[in-house]
């Protein structure tokens, strides 16, 4: 049943993602309404329920998370009210067609394995941040395999010291367990969002560090009681 639904979420997503490109390019200065309805879509056409803890502070210009799926970008998108940068893998906008979701309302691309592509990530956040635009980034880098969080990369730390900016450290859960994107497998589930206090950049402290510290912290004390909470359903 997981792989039915994950093949008929595929050819939704496909269908989806087509009409939302042309209509980004249709209506060039309301790009972010449009994702808007397209991540209500999403969350209902998947069946997912959230869960929040913490307090989401939408003045902090850069929200990082940890990072498991695909859905993960969905839930943010859906939650924030602002018109979110993302920064992705060239990669992802060089895919034919499909690539224009990240070009249409002009997200952040770099080339991570270019110099270059940092000198390109700090102009780009630059300009993103002086039309009003929050950051979002997975520090990670990369997805992990949803058992624990990996490494940061220092990626968003340099945006962050560099404009001294404020930023959102967010906790999300679950959604691997709903959408593996890899394994074409999808179902309805709960996802829980936990927001930690917000955190103000200074390339004089360690902030990043003990950001990192605490994040993997927080995770890996909610995934013990997402697993406990796993075991007691199945036992009854």
């Amino acid at each position: 049943m997981e792989r039915i639904r994950g093949i008929i979420l595929l050819i939704q997503f496909s269908i989806t993602v087509a009409i939302t490109v042309v209509l980004m390019y249709t209506f060039k200065n309301h790009t972010h309404k449009v994702i808007k309805v397209w991540m209500k879509l999403q969350m209902w056409a998947l069946g997912i329920k959230l869960e929040t803890q913490g307090t989401l502070d939408e003045s902090c210009d850069l929200v990082i998370m940890n990072h498991q799926s695909l859905l993960d970008i969905i839930v943010m998108e859906y939650i924030h009210n602002r018109d979110l940068a993302w920064v992705a893998k060239k990669e992802i906008s060089d895919l034919f067609f499909f690539g224009h979701i990240i070009k249409a309302p002009r997200m952040i691309s770099i080339d991570r394995e270019n110099k270059a592509g940092l000198i390109s990530l700090l102009k780009e956040s630059r300009d993103r941040l002086d039309k009003g635009r929050p950051i979002a980034m997975f520090p990670e880098g990369t997805r992990s395999d949803g058992t624990k969080m990996l490494s940061f990369k220092p990626g968003a730390k340099m945006i962050a010291n560099k404009f001294n900016l404020r930023v959102q450290p967010v906790i999300i859960l679950n959604t691997l367990n709903i959408v593996d994107s890899k394994k074409l497998k999808a179902k309805p589930g709960r996802v829980r969002v936990i927001y930690l206090d917000p955190v103000q950049a200074d390339k004089k402290t360690d902030w990043y560090e003990q950001t990192e510290e605490k994040m993997k912290e927080v995770f890996a004390k909610a995934l013990e009681e997402e697993n406990k909470l796993k075991s007691s359903s199945n036992d009854a």
